[in-house]
């Protein structure tokens, strides 16, 4: 480490307080940042070289060996340094188990435009991620995961219910937030964006007769899931070019949304290849 970092010891301290505040949605948006907890998460978004503006250690509660080296990355990509007890990183933990990292990052804002320049780049067929309302922190991180596995050029959230920047959506993404190019806007944009560019859209939804197995998944494409509690909006289901079941067998009407879009991806990648 190139200086001492700063120790904080009180549970006072004012930094302490705020990063308590930061778990909160109306903090963070005021701040303009969100928190990024865990050596996973810090690795991923130091090698997205997303500038993380400071960045809480506490050697106490290190699960391995590789810690100190990863804070030197950090202060060296401009990250403050600072020190906590055991107890105060406790304080500020989103974590049961902290492993004694904790990072503070500026939130960024993706728009339609960006995914514009984003796709121009490309010279296979775009292959998109549309969520519409989804509830939950822990079903967007996991989505996001699944994006990130099967390969797919972007996540589009439409309407959002929960906010990207929500600790539990960055703990549940395991850190690929920062790697899967997220885009907010609204139904009708989207919708629009897709037609006017002649990217097919996929519903996927229970009162559908076409099994996704059956289904053309190839060619410029966006598979589009619903809510967790409601599905697809009336809209979307009016909208899509296609609509898509998932055959169930068993008592259950749906299944989990992150679960559902795991399925219909890897079909979609299966298809693909």
């Amino acid at each position: 480490m190139g200086t001492l970092p700063e120790k904080i010891t009180s549970l006072q301290n004012p930094r302490v307080k705020q990063l308590v505040k930061l778990r909160d949605r109306r903090p963070r948006d005021e701040a303009g940042v969100f928190l990024v907890e865990g050596y996973r998460q810090i690795r991923r978004a130091l090698e997205k070289n997303i500038s993380l503006t400071d960045l809480y250690f506490s050697p106490e509660w290190y699960l391995g060996e590789n810690e100190p080296a990863l804070i030197a990355q950090a202060e060296a990509a401009g990250a403050k340094l600072f020190e906590l007890t055991k107890e105060a990183f406790a304080k500020v933990a989103y974590r049961e188990r902290p492993d004694g990292l904790l990072a503070v990052a500026p939130q960024w804002r993706r728009s339609l435009t960006d995914l514009d320049a984003l796709l121009a780049k490309k010279t296979s067929a775009p292959f998109l991620l549309v969520v519409e309302a989804i509830e939950k922190p822990g079903n967007l991180g996991t989505i996001l995961r699944s994006a990130d596995a099967a390969g797919v050029d972007a996540l589009i959230v439409c309407d959002p219910v929960t906010d990207l920047f929500n600790p539990n959506v960055v703990r549940a993404s395991t850190g690929v937030v920062f790697s899967v190019p997220v885009i907010i806007a609204s139904s009708e944009e989207v919708n629009h964006w897709l037609r006017a560019k002649a990217i097919r859209s996929v519903a996927t939804t229970p009162s559908a007769t076409d099994l996704y197995t059956n289904t053309d998944l190839r060619g410029a494409l966006a598979i589009v899931m619903g809510s967790e509690q409601y599905g697809l909006s009336d809209y979307w289901l009016k909208e899509a070019d296609t609509r898509v079941v998932i055959p169930m067998a068993g008592q259950a009407d749906s299944l989990n949304v992150a679960m559902a879009t795991i399925i219909t991806l890897f079909e979609a990648v299966r298809q693909r290849a």
